[in-house]
């Protein structure tokens, strides 16, 4: 008799009168649904790590990135204190040359304190201190603003008053209160003086 699973799988074709082995033979929907079935894990772990991947790059960029920034910072302030550094060490360097030109004209000034010589003697040791002053501000470029006899300059000079005169004319400096200067065309100070007014002029 024969064996009545062999039978059952063996499975004649009433087209064709051939058999076929229903035991291997498979539908197509259930093999592609396998199919897809296999695949979706499989995808889904392969996206997970290009995302992780990506993430560990931008990750390392943006890391890269702020220890660039802070090295930067960090430059930027040294720069900043050297400036700062620097910038003081000439002010200190230019005002110390000034002050040592002037130190012998300090030294000058109190020898004629201790002095006991006459007025005359003094005074004719002072007019040698102001002309060593004098000197070395010509070493500095520094000069004075011309006073008397020049056209009132609201630039150059400041007026104190007016002093009537027919002998000068109207609008001129008469008199020079304190004296000005300039370093090269820098205005240091204005010169204080006393401006004509010439009744002659202004009546007519």
């Amino acid at each position: 008799m024969p064996d009545q699973e062999t039978q059952s799988t063996a499975l004649e074709t009433p087209e064709t009168g051939t058999t076929r082995d229903a035991s291997v033979e498979q539908p197509e929907s259930e093999a592609a649904e396998q199919k897809l079935e296999g695949d979706g894990p499989q995808a889904s772990l392969t996206d997970h790590e290009q995302l992780k991947t990506e993430y560990e790059q931008v990750k390392g960029e943006r890391d890269q990135l702020l220890d660039r920034l802070a090295r930067l910072q960090a430059e930027f302030e040294n720069a900043r204190k050297r400036s700062e550094r620097e910038r003081i060490e000439f002010r200190d360097y230019a005002t110390g040359s000034v002050v040592e030109q002037f130190l012998p004209v300090l030294d000058n000034f109190e020898l004629a304190l201790k002095s006991t010589a006459t007025a005359e003697q003094l005074r004719s040791g002072v007019e040698l201190i102001v002309k060593q002053m004098e000197e070395i501000l010509r070493q500095m470029q520094v000069q004075t603003i011309a006073t008397v006899g020049e056209a009132f300059d609201p630039r150059h000079h400041e007026a104190m008053g007016s002093v009537e005169r027919d002998d000068m004319p109207d609008q001129h400096v008469a008199e020079e209160v304190r004296r000005g200067y300039r370093l090269r065309e820098k205005l240091l100070r204005p010169a204080l003086v006393r401006v004509v007014s010439n009744p002659k002029q202004t009546s007519e």
